[in-house]
C-alpha cells in the first residue's frame, strides 16, 4: 500500500478544517451583529463539519493502520501521522511532514478564531447582564437598621402555616 490514500485523507483534512475556519470568521460576524438567527444556521453547519471530519480522521486512521501493519511494524490503539513517519521512506517523508504542517496550521488558525468568538460571546454575555441588572429592581439593603442592631426589630412577616388545621 502506498501513502497516497493517507495524503488525500491528510488533504481532505485540511480542505474541511479550512471550511470550519471560514464557518467561524462568519460566526464572528455574526456575533458581532448579533444575528440570533444567522448563529443559529452557522452552528448547525459546523456540526456537520465536524460529523465529516470525525469520519474523514476515522479513515485516515485506517489507513494508516493498514500501512503500518503491511510494513510489519506494531500497531498504536489510534495511529498517528508521527507513528507512520518513522515507517516510510525519506520521499514519502517530506510530503507527509508538508501536508501535517499545512493540517496543523489550519487547525491552529481555527483555534485562534474560536478562541475569538468564545470572549466575543463572553462580551456580548457580559453586556446582556449588565443590562439586565439595569432594568431589575434592586432589592431592599442588606445593611442592619438601628433597630435590628439593639435587639427591638418589630416582625412583620406572616405565617403561613395554620396549627388548627
Amino acid at each position: 500500500m502506498s501513502i497516497t490514500k493517507i495524503l488525500t485523507s491528510l488533504d481532505n483534512l485540511e480542505k474541511l478544517h479550512r471550511s470550519l475556519l471560514r464557518i467561524a470568521y462568519d460566526k464572528t460576524a455574526v456575533i458581532k451583529n448579533g444575528d440570533m438567527e444567522g448563529l443559529d444556521q452557522l452552528l448547525k453547519d459546523e456540526q456537520s463539519h465536524l460529523a465529516a471530519i470525525i469520519q474523514t480522521d476515522g479513515l485516515r486512521q485506517r489507513d494508516v493502520a493498514t500501512y503500518l501493519a503491511d510494513q510489519g511494524r506494531s500497531v498504536p490503539q489510534a495511529p498517528t501521522v508521527t507513528d507512520l513517519l518513522e515507517a516510510v521512506s525519506e520521499a514519502d517523508k517530506k510530503s507527509l511532514e508538508e501536508a501535517r504542517d499545512r493540517l496543523l496550521h489550519a487547525i491552529h488558525d481555527l483555534k485562534w478564531q474560536n478562541d475569538l468568538n468564545q470572549k466575543l460571546t463572553y462580551q456580548s454575555l457580559q453586556f446582556v447582564n449588565l443590562s439586565l441588572d439595569m432594568v431589575r429592581p434592586r432589592p431592599e439593603s442588606t445593611n442592619y437598621s438601628k433597630t435590628e442592631i439593639s435587639g427591638q426589630k418589630v416582625s412583620k412577616e406572616q405565617v403561613s402555616f395554620d396549627s388548627q388545621a
